[in-house]
């Protein structure tokens, strides 16, 4: 199964689903179009919104792409706790001239109907995020012959997109930019998250699935480092988040080089979901007090999100980024592509010659 994934595309780079409008059809085709696998991202698009863009990258592309889906979430929080956030907050909708949202805008993220439009149209990929699908989801997009990835976070995890009978899982390693996938969102395990190489080992032991590497990757060094533990292919967002196709905000790209955001945490501040970003006000000050409630806190913040980017305002937005956002590159993506190709072959060449003097 490892090669009926890879065989896909030439390279072993996979461009990871950035919901939020960055993994626009664009870039996406671009990625493909250079030899990698492009994802576009369904999370907070309607069933029909992403069917839109499914059509406007098939005519961008006749290569294999995939489509990113956020698994319904089970309703844990504690609507106190969002309550009083909610109140916390209103100082920001206050300054940003605008209003809170709704807590209870929805949980399901139109799950069932982007299902019912992938099984009607085929594509070559789907991916999840945030838990793993039923066996009989699994096997339906199977018959459509759609290749299927889930995220996870540790080997146990792993297990289950094994049992379920996923074709592959991405190992998501605490570096990682953006949302966490980790299958139940446990505070309690906050902090605890593991780092890519230690979990590729783990999860390597523990299932016989292909792996897509996951977490910090910016160079084609960092990726063959990964290959050579035992992922078929790595999965990179923030490297391509500052090339011209991304749909990131302008402030947003420039956010990623810049010294006024040196840092970045996982934070529960925008969204109620353990989530990477680099450090601005936002995240300082109301991190540590940001419930485990996802996705109302994320309905909760959106138009302050939206209304700080609005305004050109980078210390009210999710910064989402990786632990390698310094060593962004604002390359077109087929440029990118190549460069990291040829970083992964100079690296394994390093290797193998290291090996013959040894």
């Amino acid at each position: 199964m490892s090669s009926a994934l890879t065989d896909l595309f030439p390279h072993p780079i996979v461009q990871a689903p950035m919901a939020g409008g960055v993994s626009v059809p664009r870039l996406v085709g671009a990625v493909a179009e250079a030899g990698g696998l492009g994802f576009l991202a369904a999370g907070y698009k309607t069933a029909d919104g992403m069917y839109q863009e499914i059509k406007q990258l098939r005519g961008l592309t006749g290569r294999p792409f995939g489509v990113n889906l956020f698994m319904p979430q089970p309703d844990v929080a504690d609507p106190a706790a969002v309550e009083v956030y909610a109140h916390q907050l209103a100082g920001e909708a206050a300054w940003y001239d605008t209003e809170l949202g709704d807590p209870d805008s929805g949980r399901d993220d139109g799950y069932d109907a982007k299902l019912a439009v992938l099984l009607d149209n085929p594509v070559p990929v789907v991916s999840f995020h945030f838990g793993v699908p039923s066996t009989d989801v699994l096997d339906s997009l199977r018959r459509a012959g759609t290749l299927t990835l889930v995220t996870a976070t540790t080997a146990e995890e792993a297990l289950a997109v094994q049992r379920a009978g996923a074709d592959a899982v991405i190992v998501q390693g605490v570096e990682a930019g953006g949302h966490q996938g980790t299958h139940r969102d446990n505070p309690e395990a906050d902090g605890s998250a593991i780092g890519l190489l230690a979990l590729i080992a783990q999860v390597r032991e523990t299932v016989d699935l292909p792996l897509v590497a996951a977490g910090g990757l910016m160079r084609g060094s960092q990726i063959a480092a990964a290959l050579a533990a035992g992922a078929s292919a790595a999965q990179l967002g923030t490297a391509f988040l500052a090339t011209p196709e991304s749909g990131a905000h302008a402030l947003h790209k420039q956010a990623l080089t810049n010294p006024l955001f040196g840092r970045t945490e996982l934070t529960r501040a925008f969204s109620g979901r353990p989530a990477r970003g680099l450090v601005n006000r936002f995240l300082r000050e109301h991190g540590p007090y940001a419930p485990a409630a996802y996705p109302e806190v994320h309905h909760l913040t959106s138009p302050i999100r939206k209304q700080a980017a609005a305004t050109g305002d980078a210390q009210g937005m999710a910064l989402w980024a990786g632990q390698g956002h310094r060593m962004a590159r604002e390359l077109p993506a087929a440029e990118l592509v190549a460069a990291l190709v040829d970083e992964i072959e100079t690296a394994r060449t390093a290797l193998l010659g290291g090996g013959e003097r040894s």
